[in-house]
């Protein structure tokens, strides 16, 4: 029966937070780790406790004293330690979180080892470290904080604190010798002691007798130097020379033949030492078997079968096991390999977007060398037929892996699609071997040139001038973001405009249009997808900014497409276009844009499937959150742009998504924001020059406390969505956690919203409620206009109803508002007629332009801060003149309290792409992590 865990998953959560101290035993799986606070008190209050001695600063020098704390085995540990590295944790505690993270690489490559303890018992411990792995070991050491080596070593007066260099090995041997045993073991260490599920004492061990064998000269590790034999001119011979290494002194190396002979400074000892590390590499190899029969072990001649096999698995299974193969430079010749990609015609380095047509293809071709020398397809053929590992090259002898050499011949060339080419150009590497390989690649002619203009969308020199048709004059911004829009589309490649809202994109694309109509082959009407809510902010921008340019509404029961003429402006609503697809499609587009691109990051939605099927010359996104919750929305967006750009969904979730999402690759995202810079240009209103004209912004979180209805509330769902989540998993643990938070967010709001009332009392119910009034209070006996911002319309209802009754006049605007109305209730608002607008927030915080308002309201937090950035820049945004006060209302001690700190941990990796997370990410949360976020916590007063 498995013994129940020394701390449960609750405990270990509340432990990441306490200094971490290890204690070394014997066997190494004994060792513990120490958790306890400097201000004395017990990490685990409930839990069993020991009393330990620390040393710790008392603001003058140091000082022993003696705190309780939670001790675990090492093995229990781990969980804590491994999460103490991600959470912000006790510095210590993270300290040992890293050296497990090494600890269990070493396992994972194998690098175990056999090492009786001094009990008597089997245990192990990592292999004889690689050069690499010391290096890592001695600067895990350097950084070692004082809490995590702070139990002074025993006996020592005045105390002494344990050497970092020592504890850590001991650490690391802790992890390994307390991994599971199986009989997988063998594999690792060659030693069948380590397949029994329990440790026990090796029968064959004999105690060792002091001596030469017990010299600390006897921490030794063995490598293979291979050399070359024979005249010059001459086939080489090659035989591997064995060598010693002090593990002490990584300067000391000798060969086995000297280390026999006695006359190194290696020690006595180095000889005894040797022979059980050349045990294991004639395990690993057994071509090294004659070696152990000679007189002196000292080197071995190599077949030219056995010199290949050394270049490949052999010098993978001798690693595995401590040794290294070090070769000579002048004779080992990598074979090495770079695609190149182009198209035919290459001598013509003109950037035409024939090169982009759909029915354009790509060469895929291969280029090797040997070291430094380029060599022919012939060559290749000619070195793979020979078979051997020695070989002739332009009449010099090189050694070059046999496996290598078939490896290459067998890679084929192959055409790309210009999609597919643009991408490897862009990122320099391209997929071989079925997608299970990456390889440098070099683009050249006119995909080279293609990649040179558009690899950096903010360096333009020199623009193209506005259109005289224009009745508008272009901020700096808007000129460069026209200029990158022609040439982007003139090139047959789409784009996402992504410029942060307020900053005039609508007025650019409308200036791209009228840019396009004097281009030849790039004339034609102009269809614009967009939100029902923008259809009329769209017609009167066009009849402002384009006076005379025709445009109508593909709107409503008698939406039409006749008489279409080629520098028309046709406006139409996702919902209409997925009704009307097929007739749609069925005209000659020159440019197809959809406005709040973020409509389309579903690509499984019907709305996304239509709109790829209405072809045009060009396409245009344009969004201010391109990435709202993940980036496979920004995949969306650009494959519709440009498609195959990005690759299959599946691709991009695999080389990208996951890996900048989830942090196991720190590289990915830089990679996903080399391919995707040239096609989306990203300006934000705090770039420096981008909109200097704008006033200040300045946000305030204005905090509320609960009533004592919203408590009770409040702690009671807590009690009931947490239990009845204990034990589930999947798609219903996700739907109650988002009912949880739902939940606590209504409750947060007011209790008359959470529970439906349908004729509520308002007053005295909502400590957040009564901060908004004190708030509207003041702002609307000053004047200003003030816009409320709440994700819930029947939260935005209950307000109407009470401010009202407060004699506060007020509009409200919704999804569900006809779109005429909209436009009425914005002109009322823009007029003055009304200080107050309530708003929906998804229906309502794109697209508006309400810079009347100098203040800005979040009523209730979003989970993702990029949807309520939108909502602020209805005010904040090109023709507001004064400042913009932003006051989100924050419930104190509850989600909404913690809610914030938590998505920019989520966020920051998404971030260095572009975007943000969402409430998809809280869904993700463990019971523990969850409990933590949603626990109703007493305020400083309490």
């Amino acid at each position: 029966m498995t013994p129940p865990p020394v701390a449960t998953p609750s405990d270990i959560a509340r432990l990441d937070h306490s200094s971490a101290t290890f204690l070394p035993g014997d066997p190494a799986r004994t060792g513990r780790i120490a958790f306890w606070r400097p201000d004395g008190q017990l990490p685990l209050p409930d839990g069993p406790f020991e009393e330990l001695t620390v040393v710790v600063p008392d603001g003058t020098g140091v000082t022993t004293t003696t705190v309780p704390a939670t001790v675990l085995p090492v093995r229990e540990a781990l969980p804590v330690l491994t999460r103490a590295r991600a959470a912000g944790a006790d510095e210590a505690a993270a300290f040992w979180g890293t050296a497990a993270l090494l600890a269990l690489q070493l396992a994972a490559r194998g690098r175990l080892l056999p090492q009786p303890a001094a009990s008597g018992e089997d245990s192990r411990k990592a292999c004889p470290p690689a050069p690499e792995d010391l290096r890592r070991i001695g600067e895990l050491a350097d950084a070692m904080p004082p809490a995590a080596h702070a139990v002074p070593v025993p006996g020592s007066d005045p105390p002494l604190l344990p050497e970092p260099g020592p504890l850590v090995r001991s650490f690391l041997e802790a992890v390994a010798d307390g991994l599971p045993r199986s009989p997988a073991a063998q594999l690792a260490t060659g030693s069948r002691t380590f397949t029994a599920p329990e440790p026990r004492r090796p029968p064959e061990r004999r105690p060792r007798a002091s001596g030469p064998a017990a010299s600390p000269d006897a921490r030794v590790r063995i490598s293979l130097r291979v050399e070359a034999l024979g005249p010059d001119g001459a086939e080489p011979r090659l035989r591997a020379v064995v060598q010693v290494h002090s593990l002490g002194d990584p300067a000391l190396v000798a060969d086995a033949a000297r280390v026999w002979s006695g006359s190194t400074a290696l020690g006595p000892g180095a000889r005894s030492g040797a022979l059980p590390a050349l045990r294991r590499a004639v395990h690993a190899w057994p071509v090294l078997a004659p070696l152990l029969s000679a007189a002196v072990p000292d080197a071995l001649e190599l077949a030219d079968r056995e010199v290949g096999e050394l270049l490949g698995p052999a010098a993978a299974a001798l690693d595995a096991v401590g040794v290294e193969v070090h070769w000579p430079r002048e004779l080992v010749r990598p074979l090495t390999a770079r695609a190149v990609v182009g198209s035919p015609g290459d001598e013509d380095r003109s950037h035409s977007p024939a090169l982009l047509s759909a029915g354009a293809l790509l060469t895929f071709h291969w280029r090797f060398a040997v070291g430094e020398q380029e060599i022919t397809r012939a060559e290749l053929h000619q070195l793979a037929e020979a078979g051997r590992a020695v070989v002739r090259l332009r009449d010099q002898w090189v050694v070059i892996d046999p496996a290598a050499l078939r490896r290459a011949r067998d890679r084929e060339e192959r055409k790309v699609t210009p999609a597919e080419g643009l991408r490897a150009a862009l990122t320099g590497e391209i997929e071989a071997e079925g997608g299970e390989q990456r390889v440098p690649v070099e683009a050249t002619g006119r995909l080279a040139a293609l990649r040179d203009v558009i690899a950096e969308p903010g360096g333009i020199r020199r623009p193209v001038a506005p259109p005289a048709a224009l009745a508008a004059t272009l901020r700096d911004h808007q000129l460069r973001g026209l200029t990158w829009l022609h040439r982007m589309t003139s090139l047959g490649l789409g784009c996402c405009l992504a410029d942060d809202m307020g900053l005039g994109k609508t007025v650019t694309l409308i200036a791209l249009h009228l840019h396009r109509q004097g281009l030849p082959g790039a004339a034609g009407p102009t269809l614009v997808v967009c939100p029902a809510s923008l259809l009329g902010n769209w017609q009167r921008e066009i009849e402002r900014f384009a006076p005379g340019t025709p445009v109508r509404r593909f709107h409503g029961s008698g939406r039409s497409l006749e008489g279409l003429a080629d520098g028309e402006f046709v406006l139409g609503t996702y919902g209409t276009m997925r009704l009307d697809a097929e007739r749609l499609a069925g005209v000659d587009w020159g440019l197809v844009v959809a406005d709040e691109a973020q409509y389309i990051k579903n690509p499984h939605s019907a709305t996304a499937r239509r709109l790829r099927t209405i072809g045009a010359r060009a396409r245009v996104a344009l969004s201010g959150t391109p990435v709202e919750n993940n980036l496979s929305e920004l995949w969306a967006i650009l494959d519709w742009t440009t498609p195959g750009l990005l690759g299959s969904l599946d691709t991009f979730r695999r080389r990208y998504a996951r890996p900048v999402e989830s942090g196991t690759d720190p590289g990915a995202a830089e990679r996903l924001a080399a391919l995707v810079r040239p096609f989306l240009l990203r300006r934000r209103k705090s770039d420096p020059g981008i909109a200097p004209e704008l006033p200040p912004r300045t946000e305030t979180d204005h905090v509320a406390a609960l009533t004592r209805e919203q408590a009770g509330l409040y702690e009671a769902v807590v009690r009931e969505l947490l239990a009845e989540l204990a034990g589930t998993d999947g798609l219903r643990r996700r739907g109650l956690i988002v009912k949880l938070l739902t939940a606590l967010k209504q409750i947060c709001n007011h209790p008359a919203q959470y529970l439906k009332e349908k004729s509520p009392r308002t007053e005295g119910r909502s400590g957040k409620l009564e901060l908004l009034d004190e708030l509207l209070d003041t702002l609307v006996a000053e004047g200003a206009g003030v816009l409320v911002f709440t994700q819930y319309v029947r939260m935005a209802r209950l307000l109407r109803t009470h401010l009202r009754a407060r004699g506060v006049p007020v509009a409200l605007l919704h999804g569900g508002t006809p779109v005429a109305r909209r436009e009425e209730l914005v002109r009322g608002f823009q007029n003055g007629e009304v200080p107050v607008f309530l708003l929906s927030l998804k229906a309502a915080g794109t697209g508006l332009n309400l810079t009347r308002a100098g203040h800005v309201v979040h009523f209730d937090r979003w989970w993702n801060p990029a949807v309520e950035a939108q909502a602020t820049d209805r005010a904040h945004r090109i023709g507001q003149t004064r400042p913009v006060r932003v006051h989100r209302l924050v419930t104190e001690g509850t989600v909404e309290d913690r809610i914030a700190e938590l998505l920019r941990r989520k966020q920051a990796l998404a971030d260095a792409v572009l975007g943000t997370t969402g409430e998809g990410a809280l869904t993700e949360l463990t019971d523990t992590e969850l409990a933590e976020l949603v626990a109703l916590r007493p305020g400083p007063s309490a």
